[in-house]
């Protein structure tokens, strides 16, 4: 039977009308009072969500044909903002335009102004949902009053606090607030719920960033008094009804600091000739149990976050570093995937076991890659070697096949930031990326598409990691850009098809300007996501794909982990549990992909700012960069290191420079040079602030044979 919430949604979005609510009764054909209340009272809620609009005229109307546009806000220190739209383009407004929008908040606005070229600009009419998340900030009592200066800058209200709340902070503590009510157009009532630390505290400066993503390195009372029942050790009853693989040749390959190991791997070659490849996960879910705190702790964290000098685990150390985690020599509970793969990386047939696993070993990359590259045997691999090549052979043929159907190689740099043991940056390199971390990337990939096709075929509520098909307009906005630079990309583009995309990065592989372009490409991609629908995964070209990998670190690998345990250990597929998946995932899909996106953000944040702090130590040192961005106030450049700092147009010396959105690059009036994304400049490192996370760069003036870049056209080879 359909709920009246669906008949309203239906009726409006079939129409694509606005009604009045006399005239939505008697399309409905309600003719009872009780009738009547329910109606209004699902118009309230649809309208409280967002999903219907009522206008001025005291109609509804579906919010998707209305003329209003819904987004979060997000202000500028500078007092404007954008509207951050999903598959249309950022709506711009003018601080005068904000109607006491703060950022963060859930808005809905009409368009003002489209300009061709521009983005649209656009008034806000209503704040539909406050921002009223985690705030912190350093405590300050000030004028007899007790007040939160806030982190961010982008909070412009003053902060006042209840005397009942300050919990003895003194002046310099930095705390965790929550706001209370907005006492006026300027002013909020909070209270501390955590006193942080003090400002001068080592490591703080990482603590508060953590918190404002709402995050916590602490875990409550109430779970660290739950997991003490959990053993350290697996007892001899929890293996008997499993899979046993001990006598097997198992060894994990990690960073040499990873201490939450969740994957091991085995290898056979078959009298077939085909290989037969084990990949052995940590049984997370056979601990953290459904209907405890440790549950709700984890599912509310979704996600661990790691930093520059730390890890914020999604479960305790216990568990993390613990009895889950898949440590040398010591027996662990396990979910393997033994899958026949053929000599065209195939996967032919596969079994899924409830297992117990006892890893020979704890590789790291680095010795792994010693071997795998150089042929230089580390102390203890000797009776390993064999494996590690035959790994070697299977994931070649693993990725030959992956890159044949489409697969998207973006082969993008990553930072890695070395601190002491006080937090500070002492170094910034590139992350190594050598043949073993492809290797376990390729079996890993291999096994999510395997196990998410397994529960696909069976037709039964799961979570697949899915990837949309990018928009066409943003692609043809980069061919469009990569033309202005000279390049020209043959080949029809097939948007449904990732080998298209694949193929113009192939064209621009040998380009000096490839790793930026990489980037820009990358951000015309949609993202990833969590659902309970598979639509593939493009960036993969992987028809059906799923994150089971790492239940150490993921909520979502966790429940995949425990849906296999319901179909397919105990063989419960009832109606009520089919039921009880398919209300409850939707929930818990978009709750981790929003996770995710906080642990980026939050990742993201530390990095600025770690890099900041680095680059206050080399204030006047030149070095070689490149355009990554150019705006209207200036252009960014990017360093060998992935560090990136912002030359000011104020800084441009010698001429007066404006901005040609055409071809995205700035311009001199007079000399008509251009700095234009991927030139290669000098820059001098002007100035850069830990507290603010920016970095200033200057260019350094050439001689006659200027840096700035002279039109001509390049063609492919």
């Amino acid at each position: 039977m359909i709920n009246m919430k669906d008949k309203i949604l239906s009726l409006l979005r079939e129409t694509q009308n606005a009604y009045t609510s006399f005239e939505l009764k008697d399309l409905l054909g309600i003719t009872t009072t009780e009738g009547l209340e329910e109606m209004l009272s699902v118009l309230g809620a649809l309208e409280s969500e967002l999903t219907i609009y009522h206008t001025n005229k005291d109609k509804y109307i579906a919010f998707e044909y209305s003329h209003l546009k819904k987004g979060k806000i997000d202000v500028s220190e500078k007092g404007f903002g954008f509207i951050l739209m999903q598959d249309e383009p950022d709506i711009y407004v003018e601080g005068k335009n904000l109607n006491g929008a703060i950022d963060g908040d859930t808005v809905i606005a009409e368009i003002i102004s489209r300009k061709s070229g521009a983005k649209p600009e656009g008034r806000i009419l209503r704040i539909a949902k406050r921002n009223y998340g985690p705030l912190v900030g350093e405590y300050l009592f000030n004028n007899g009053k007790p007040t939160v200066i806030p982190r961010d800058k982008k909070f412009k209200q003053k902060v006042v606090l209840t005397k009942a709340s300050t919990k003895n902070a003194v002046d310099g503590h930095v705390v965790l607030v929550n706001i209370i009510k907005q006492l006026d157009s300027h002013t909020v009532l909070g209270e501390i719920s955590t006193i942080i630390g003090h400002k001068n505290d080592v490591g703080i400066d990482v603590e508060a960033i953590i918190y404002e993503h709402a995050f916590s390195p602490r875990f409550s009372d109430e779970v660290i008094k739950e997991i003490e029942s959990i053993p350290n050790e697996v007892s001899k009853e929890e293996t008997l009804s499993r899979k046993d693989f001990r006598d097997e040749v198992i060894f994990t390959i990690d960073g040499d600091d990873t201490k939450d190991i969740d994957d091991a791997i085995s290898i056979k070659k078959l009298k077939n000739g085909n290989y037969e490849l084990g990949v052995h996960i940590a049984d997370v879910s056979y601990y953290v149990k459904q209907g405890t705190k440790l549950y709700e702790e984890a599912y509310e964290r979704g996600t661990s976050v790691y930093l520059v000098d730390r890890v914020v685990p999604m479960l305790p150390h216990k568990l993390s570093n613990g009895i889950c985690s898949l440590n040398p020599n010591v027996d662990r509970l396990a979910i393997s995937c033994i899958m026949e793969i053929d000599l065209k990386g195939n996967v032919v047939s596969h079994e899924i076991y409830e297992s117990v696993i006892r890893s020979r070993k704890q590789m790291t990359y680095k010795n792994v890659n010693k071997w795998l590259e150089e042929g230089i045997v580390v102390e203890g691999y000797e009776e390993f070697l064999d494996d590690l090549t035959l790994m070697k052979e299977l994931a070649e043929i693993l990725r030959k096949n992956k890159l044949s159907r489409g697969y998207i190689d973006f082969d993008t740099d990553e930072a890695k930031i070395i601190a002491d043991e006080k937090g500070k940056p002492i170094d910034v390199v590139l992350r190594e990326r050598g043949i073993g971390e492809k290797l376990i990337e390729d079996f890993m990939i291999v096994t999510n598409e395997t196990v998410a096709s397994h529960i696909y075929w069976m037709n039964l509520p799961f979570v697949y990691r899915v990837h949309g098909i990018p928009k066409e307009e943003k692609v043809n906005d980069f061919i469009n850009f990569v033309s202005s630079l000279g390049y020209k990309i043959t080949g029809k583009l097939n948007i449904n098809h990732p080998s298209s995309i694949q193929h113009i990065l192939d064209q621009l592989r040998d380009k000096k300007e490839y790793k930026i372009l990489t980037t820009l490409m990358l951000r015309a991609m949609q993202k990833a996501v969590y659902q309970p629908e598979n639509i593939g995964h493009f960036g993969l070209a992987s028809k059906i794909y799923t994150h089971f990998t790492s239940p150490i670190r993921r909520f979502p690998d966790n429940t995949v982990h425990r849906l296999l345990r319901t179909y397919l250990f105990n063989k419960d597929q009832s109606k009520k549990t089919i039921d009880y998946w398919k209300e409850y995932l939707p929930l818990l899909t978009e709750h981790s992909s929003m996770k995710e996106r906080d642990a980026i953000d939050c990742e993201r944040e530390v990095e600025d700012m770690k890099m900041a702090e680095y680059m206050m130590d080399h204030i006047g040192e030149e070095y070689s960069g490149m355009i990554s961005g150019v705006t209207s106030f200036g252009m960014f450049v990017q360093l060998p290191n992935m560090i990136e700092g912002l030359v000011h147009i104020s800084d441009l010396e010698g001429d007066y420079y404006l901005y040609d959105e055409n071809t995205l690059s700035l311009v001199g009036q007079k000399t008509k040079k251009r700095f234009r994304i991927g030139q290669e400049v000098k820059v001098i490192v002007k100035s850069a602030s830990k507290e603010e996370s920016f970095i200033d760069f200057v260019i350094k003036e050439e001689s006659s044979d200027s840096s700035a870049e002279k039109t001509e056209v390049k063609k492919l080879g």
